[in-house]
This record gives structure tokens, C-alpha cells and sequence, in this order.
């Protein structure tokens, strides 16, 4: 007998790479409530906190109620009735943050598609979010009116998955960026001024927590944002006490787009490297610069066949289908073949050497991989990616997980995230292994805790 509400998912890692051993998800009617509450102690694990701070040993973590009630060292007493999980040897973190990631834009991983965006599709994206511990997640537009009663059902405990932040539909260029299939209800192209601030006020009035913008000609392709469009945007948005992030690519518009107040980069630049003029114009301006590596990376890496297409890891997130798609006779000759790869390459260059300078320097550096727009940007497993990414271009493992929970939770404003504290939300991330010492090690994953609900062995988790 079929049970319709129930999906296994079992995940068992080899050869040392343990992430996921088993991974169980459930569906429930959107007016479930979230089971219970258990009281937990995680006993004398390694703790890197968000912060920034060197990692501490021997550290126990009391969680009630959703949150982190206590921490202490090995000796912490168990309360009456709690459950006790002994992590010696294992480290914990808090659940990782995107600050630039979509929902509802592909199926089955695997297509691109104008008529994705469901509840069933978008709730099946959260929980592969979750399940790889990226708790929470900015759906950087293109989100259809939807993703707003989805939000307001997880606010209320009824719908379970990676928490969602939403910039809402998002503002476009009529023939222009961006260039995906969506449905009309799901990004607004306004031609006039007068449109755009009507535009930002409808966003504004639905709390969306962030406003995004398209300000990119496409080398040359496809008209662009006008100036006076974007400037009427930023201008009405502050106004409402919203901020906006802004899709860029060259580094002429990032500067003008800096000058005229826009509040996070939402992409690296990488038509040039950046000049100091405009590392100081970053700081001045205390703009967030996030990096989404995966986007160029993700247009021809696959075809390189890399060591990590054949970890479970991987194989898990990517799904069958695309899977399928990477194994066709002829795909690596064609993406080697094709005259965007080797701009693609070029543009992966560039954005590794100016994440460096900038950081460096000083500027506000958020995490983020712009998965789920694309087939190749892979929910989930991408975030883990882009750490490895970020260290590969020069930044520390623990610089580059600081960059993807607490320097991403002050980005996104949700001051109650991204750090492990008492009184935070009880968002982890628990490792088989140290990811200072190798940052691929946060795909070793042996326990997600989100809203101190264990998600890996929790059967009855919501949806």
C-alpha cells in the first residue's frame, strides 16, 4: 500500500564521503502543524560559530524550543528527558545562507521552464536546500505572488524547508534582461519611470525583503536598463525602507550603480578587473559584493567531467534527469565547441581576482550561487561548491563559511541566524569532518538542524 504523503530519500555515502547517510522527507497538508519540540544536547563537538572567531573544541549545545538555550563545555548536564547526541569528532557550524538563489525556474533539476513554479516544485526545491543544510535561502526574483503564501505559511510552522527570503517578482527590461523563461506574473518590465516606482510600491507593500534589478546588456545582445529606470527604483525603494540588489556584470555599471545608491552586488564583476576607485567607492558606499562563481563555472565545468560528478554528493542534488542530460553522446564536445565557453572561462578568471582584491580590502562580501536559475546550478549542492570556489580564490575556509552564515545573515537583516549564539535559532549544519582543514569537507554531512528539528532522521517534518 501506497503512502502518498511519505518519501524516502536515502543517500549513503562512500569512500570517506559520508554527507546525507540517510535522509528521510515528508509531505503534509499546508495546515499541519510541526511536530513537536524535542529538547536536545549536542555533547563535545568543534564549533565555528559564524563569527569569524577560531573554531572551539569540546563545546555542548542545549536546543529548546527551536533555539540554542545554552552552550557549554563537554561536562553540560542533559536536562530531564532530553535527547543526547555525542559529537566528538565531529564539527558543528551554523545551517548555511544563499543571499542569491531562485525558486520555481527549473524541473526535475533538469529544465528550464516558464510554468515551474508550483507548490509542489517549489516546496521540492526548499527541501533539497534543507536536506544539504542551506537553511535559508533569498530567492533573488522571478518568484510568482505564490512564494509570499508559502512564506507566510513557514513563518506559522506549517511548511518545513529552507526558510525563505524573497525579492519577490523583481524588475526587468521589456526584450531584455533577464533572459529566462518565466511567466508574466512572475518579474515586472517596466518602460516609464512612472511604472517602476509602481512597481516597487506593489513589491514593497507585499514585504518583500529585498529589490532586485536587471542591469545588464548581455554583451552587446539585448537592450539595457536605462539609467534613469534603475536610479527611480533605488530612489522609490529607499524610500519604503527597502533595500536593492542588482544583477551586474561590467564593472561601468557596477561604479554607477554604486554612486546611485544601490545597496548589494548580486554578482561579481567580470568584464575587467576592478580599479581602486571603485574599491573605495565600495567601501564609502558600504555596498555588499557577492560572488556567484557557480554562474560561469556551471556553463562548462560539467563537461570537463571534474572528480566530484561521480560523488553520491553530487549525484543526489543533480537528479537523474540532468544527470542523464551530462552523459549524452557529444554534450562535452559541444560545450567545448561553443563560443560562450571560452567567455565563460575568462569571466570565472576575472571574478576569482577581483573577489580577492575586494576582500582585501575590506568590502562587505556576502555568499551566494544564483542556483536554481539555470539547469547546472544545482540547489543545494551548489552552495557547497561555492565555498570551495571562494577558498579557491584565495579567501580561507573560515572566511569563506563566515561569508555564507553570519556576514550573509547581516545581509539579509535576520539578526536571529547565522551565528551560533544563545537565543539564535537553531540552525546547524553537524560534519563528519573539519572543513578548515579541507573546505570540501562540508559536504560531509551527518545531521542538518533546522528550527532544531533534526531533518536527516525526523519523519514527521513538514513539507
Amino acid at each position: 500500500m501506497m503512502l502518498r504523503s511519505i518519501c524516502l530519500f536515502i543517500a549513503i555515502f562512500v569512500s570517506g564521503f559520508s554527507g546525507l547517510a540517510q535522509i528521510v522527507t515528508t509531505t503534509q497538508a499546508p495546515g499541519r502543524q510541526m511536530p513537536e519540540q524535542k529538547v536536545v544536547l549536542l555533547r563535545n563537538a568543534r564549533v565555528i560559530d559564524g563569527t569569524g572567531a577560531a573554531p572551539r573544541e569540546h563545546v555542548s549545545l542545549l536546543l529548546r524550543d527551536g533555539k540554542i538555550e545554552q552552550i557549554g563545555g563537554a561536562e553540560m548536564v542533559a536536562p530531564a528527558g532530553a535527547q543526547v547526541r555525542d559529537l566528538i569528532g565531529k564539527t558543528v557550524l551554523p545551517g548555511l545562507i544563499s543571499a542569491h538563489s531562485h525558486l520555481g525556474l527549473i524541473v526535475d533539476d533538469a529544465e528550464s521552464s516558464a510554468s515551474g513554479y508550483t507548490r509542489e516544485n517549489v516546496t521540492a526545491q526548499l527541501k533539497q536546500y534543507e536536506r544539504y543544510g542551506v537553511t535559508a535561502i533569498l530567492s533573488l526574483g522571478l518568484n510568482r505572488d505564490l512564494v509570499f503564501v508559502l512564506r507566510d505559511e513557514q513563518q506559522a510552522g506549517r511548511l518545513g524547508g529552507a526558510s525563505i527570503f524573497t525579492a519577490g517578482r523583481g524588475i526587468g527590461v521589456p526584450e531584455g534582461a533577464p533572459p529566462l523563461p518565466a511567466a508574466t506574473d512572475q518579474i515586472f518590465r517596466p518602460a516609464s519611470v512612472k511604472e517602476a516606482r509602481s512597481d516597487v510600491d506593489e513589491m514593497a507593500a507585499q514585504r518583500v525583503d529585498i529589490i532586485k534589478i536587471w542591469v545588464d546588456k548581455l554583451h552587446g545582445n539585448v537592450p539595457e536598463m536605462a539609467p534613469g529606470i534603475y536610479k527611480a527604483v533605488i530612489d522609490e525603494a529607499h524610500k519604503r525602507h527597502v533595500r536593492v540588489a542588482a544583477h551586474v556584470y561590467s564593472l561601468d555599471d557596477a561604479k554607477q550603480l554604486v554612486a546611485d545608491g544601490v545597496d548589494v552586488l548580486a554578482h561579481s564583476v567580470r568584464d575587467q578587473l576592478v580599479d581602486d576607485a571603485f574599491v573605495r567607492s565600495m567601501k564609502q558606499h558600504n555596498v555588499w559584493y557577492v560572488p556567484t562563481f557557480t554562474v560561469d563555472e556551471s556553463a562548462y565545468i560539467y563537461a570537463e567531467n571534474p572528480a566530484f560528478m561521480k560523488t553520491p554528493f553530487f549525484q543526489q542534488a543533480a537528479g537523474p534527469k540532468l544527470m542523464a542530460k551530462f552523459g549524452v553522446p557529444g554534450y562535452a564536445e559541444k560545450i567545448k565547441q561553443d563560443p560562450q565557453t571560452a567567455q565563460h572561462q575568462k569571466d570565472f578568471e576575472i571574478a576569482q581576482q577581483n573577489l580577492k582584491k575586494l576582500f582585501d580590502a575590506g568590502v562587505r562580501v556576502g555568499f551566494g550561487t544564483d542556483s536554481g536559475a539555470l539547469p547546472g546550478r544545482i540547489p543545494g549542492f551548489a552552495e557547497h561548491h561555492e565555498l570551495v570556489l571562494m577558498v579557491r580564490a584565495g579567501l580561507s575556509p573560515l572566511q569563506a563559511i563566515t561569508a555564507a552564515t553570519g556576514e550573509n545573515a547581516k545581509l539579509l537583516h535576520a539578526s536571529d541566524r547565522g551565528t551560533i549564539a544563545v537565543g539564535e535559532r537553531a540552525d546547524l549544519l553537524v560534519l563528519d569532518a573539519d572543513p578548515l582543514v579541507d573546505i570540501g569537507n562540508t559536504q560531509r554531512i551527518f545531521a542538518v538542524y533546522h528550527d532544531g528539528h533534526n531533518i536527516i532522521d525526523l519523519p514527521s517534518r513538514a513539507k
